[in-house]
């Protein structure tokens, strides 16, 4: 028996509390701690990168930014349908 917990598990749950979530203030600000939390992983990912991948994943790290500034200012019905849409990529992706 694998107990391993997969991070698209995780993130499913996640998303899927975000279109659970009746009331609204609540949604948005689960919706706004992805935010963060994406904020804060790219972060950490961009101070352990060399200069030379830095370089090399620039427009990645400018599109994820971008990205996760596009979420911001959301409202609770925009967070549901962006986390259903987001749900049914990762079951589209498993297997």
């Amino acid at each position: 028996m694998n107990n391993k917990i997969k991070t698209d598990d995780v993130i499913f749950n996640f998303f899927k509390q975000i279109c659970d979530e009746k009331d609204d203030q609540k949604c948005v600000e689960l919706g706004n701690s992805w935010i963060s939390a994406m904020e804060k992983n790219l972060k950490k990912m961009e101070e352990n990168l060399d200069d030379k991948d830095k370089i090399k994943f620039i427009v990645d790290i400018k599109n994820n930014r971008d990205h996760l500034n596009s979420l911001k200012g959301k409202n609770s019905s925009e967070w549901r349908e962006y986390a259903t849409k987001c749900m049914i990529e990762i079951l589209d992706n498993k297997g």
